[in-house]
């Protein structure tokens, strides 16, 4: 049996944390548009996006290597600007992970935002790596996607 763990971040963000959750809960499309180093692809496989139960496949570069994961949509809360992803079968990194879920929460914090960024994983044994670096890519890809939408 592995070990299973959880990553939480908030990032304060400038800019609307409303942008945020309408970019990656309805148009994750577009993203890869703002962030192309980073991001380079997400296709829809299954449903429609922005719909629960939908799955997606993303293209991106993680620690200087090409990779892909399909996600399916687990949880989208327009009220409390949530969404959760959980990866799938054939995703890079359930090669290194056993199970792995990623949530965005929008924090408003008067006059800025905060997004809380989560990872819930569950490694093979009790040697694995902690993902650490999947999320030091989401705090970049959030600071690009902030100097997207304000000049920072």
């Amino acid at each position: 049996m592995g070990v299973t763990g959880k990553l939480e971040v908030e990032v304060d963000i400038k800019a609307s944390g409303d942008v945020f959750h309408e970019l990656l809960g309805k148009r994750p499309h577009h993203v890869s548009n703002m962030v192309p180093d980073h991001i380079h692809g997400c296709d829809l496989h299954e449903g429609e996006f922005g719909e629960l139960g939908s799955i997606l496949k993303w293209d991106y570069t993680l620690d200087g290597k090409k990779s892909a994961d399909k996600h399916l949509v687990e949880v989208i809360d327009e009220e409390n600007k949530i969404l959760r992803i959980k990866l799938m079968e054939g995703s890079d990194l359930l090669q290194v992970y056993k199970s792995m879920k990623i949530s965005l929460h929008v924090i408003p914090k008067g006059d800025i935002d905060a997004i809380l960024w989560k990872i819930e994983f569950e490694r093979f044994d009790d040697f694995g790596p902690y993902p650490t670096n999947v999320m030091d890519f989401i705090i970049k890809v959030t600071r690009d996607l902030e100097a997207h939408h304000v000049h920072v």
